[in-house]
């Protein structure tokens, strides 16, 4: 695919704050039309992006590939996916995945592609909100599913609390003065802005 190649060989020129859609604690981002670029802004980045890579090579064996974006591509510093719009927020908030509550998002057999990530790929925290964006018949599909229990407890937990890597804390924003959701960096961290007010 000729478009998907011009963004891999040229990603930085389409990582601009116009096409910035979001961020997390190791990868940052990008929309480009019907891809979206994952920068990796941490080497764990790109461990969740090689899992997401596995993961849905696995998937597409057993015919399940519709609950997931496609992976097209990873490297060391980026992965490309298919975009799919991302839940909003509530409150300024994730929130936890209920098959009741949200009924109405939850397409069939979702129940067993979610027990195939936590039990056989041992998939971290799949019910947040995060994780999931919308597909054309605005059911629920996978986005983000790269983390594995093993990787959140062995690396990201230690990195996280020696402030390396960010811990959500919602509070107040210094700046816009928004009670919403704040990277902070170990216990020190006093700097409380959230992302649109500048800090990564």
């Amino acid at each position: 695919m000729k478009r998907l190649q011009d963004i891999i060989n040229n990603w930085k020129s389409y990582c601009t704050p116009a096409n910035f859609i979001g961020i997390g604690s190791t990868r940052k981002a990008y929309r480009i039309e019907e891809f979206v670029i994952k920068v990796h802004i941490h080497p764990l980045g790109y461990k969740q992006s090689l899992n997401e890579l596995r993961i849905y090579n696995e998937i597409a064996k057993r015919k399940l590939h519709s609950f997931f974006a496609k992976v097209y591509y990873v490297d060391e510093q980026i992965s490309v996916q298919h975009y799919y719009t991302p839940l909003e927020l509530v409150n300024n908030q994730t929130y936890e995945i209920d098959s009741t509550k949200h009924q109405h998002f939850i397409p069939k057999n979702y129940q067993k592609v979610f027990n195939l990530l936590d039990d056989e790929f041992n998939s971290f925290d799949i019910r947040d909100s995060s994780n999931y964006g919308l597909d054309e018949e605005n059911k629920l599909i996978f986005i983000d599913f790269g983390m594995t229990k093993k990787l959140y407890e062995e690396e990201w937990v230690p990195l996280a609390e020696a402030g390396i890597l960010p811990q959500i804390d919602f509070d107040v924003c210094l700046i816009c003065g928004e009670e919403k959701e704040l990277r902070m960096y170990g216990e020190n961290d006093t700097d409380k802005r959230c992302v649109a007010c500048g800090k990564e």
